[in-house]
């Protein structure tokens, strides 16, 4: 049953399908709406930022663009929660633990879509993946050098927890710049926990809590990524990139903080800019 659940979800080899690329001379954007609603790459002055699908053995679903993380961002320990006094079980699909929502692996529809800007949304599913429903929604926008993405996700019918975030697959950059306040500790099965103390060495595959911009150098190229966000998860432990990904909260967020929750009609949302110097 594990295996039958990787293969379902971050280890699933998903292929772009068909893209749609919108641009303004110095930013080219290539959007994968059936592989996740993702970004397949970004072109800044003809440079390529992202790691393409099947670069770097990146053809898995966890592994290449920038994908929404939705209904749940990072992992939830063991696929298990606890909500409003019920005890609930997705499904495991990388390890033990359930990872990034189901979002990124589900195709999303277009409702718009011009020359610098496309809107998707995404019917949430109710069954053992994610038994709560929803719709989900993001727009990417370009503003001269600037990338602008927005996510959010509607609870419907019922109540639900829910958090949000963007990971972007980043070529390694030559230099990072980044300052947060604090890091999350893990435990000894990797997992986040609380509370959230000093900010160890790298190489990380950790949780922060950040309020400032955090700048990739590469190729001669600023990237300035900047988001609402306080909770940012980075990964630079592999030598082909590093993800900076901004949340609405920290992994495990469904299990270190149970007052999460969005009743019928009620939206949570994020925004997160690339800009280009």
């Amino acid at each position: 049953m594990a295996e039958d659940a990787e293969r379902a979800g971050a280890l699933t080899l998903l292929a772009p399908g068909p893209l749609l690329t919108i641009g303004n001379g110095a930013l080219s954007v290539d959007i994968a709406p059936q592989a996740g609603g993702r970004i397949a790459q970004i072109r800044c002055d003809g440079v390529e930022q992202l790691v393409g699908h099947g670069e770097h053995g990146s053809d898995a679903a966890i592994a290449w663009g920038c994908y929404p993380m939705v209904p749940w961002c990072g992992r939830i320990r063991g696929g298990r929660f606890a909500f409003a006094g019920r005890s609930y079980v997705v499904p495991p699909d990388l390890g033990d633990h359930a990872i990034h929502g189901v979002g990124y692996v589900m195709p999303w529809a277009v409702t718009a879509q011009g020359a610098e800007h496309v809107e998707m949304t995404l019917a949430l599913p109710t069954d053992a993946r994610w038994p709560f429903g929803g719709v989900a929604s993001q727009r990417v926008r370009l503003q001269g050098r600037a990338l602008r993405l927005s996510l959010a996700v509607q609870a419907t019918d019922q109540s639900m927890p829910a958090s949000l975030g963007w990971h972007p697959w980043f070529r390694k950059p030559e230099r990072l710049e980044f300052s947060p306040e604090a890091m999350y500790p893990r435990d000894r099965h990797g997992m986040t926990v609380l509370p959230a103390g000093p900010v160890r060495p790298g190489p990380w595959d950790d949780c922060f809590v950040n309020r400032r911009e955090v700048v990739l150098h590469r190729g001669g190229q600023r990237l300035v990524v900047s988001s609402d966000c306080t909770d940012w998860v980075v990964y630079d432990a592999t030598a082909h990139a590093t993800c900076v990904e901004p949340q609405t909260a920290p992994p495990d967020a469904f299990n270190l903080l149970p007052d999460l929750a969005l009743q019928p009609g009620e939206t949570l949302s994020m925004d997160c800019t690339l800009r280009w110097d």
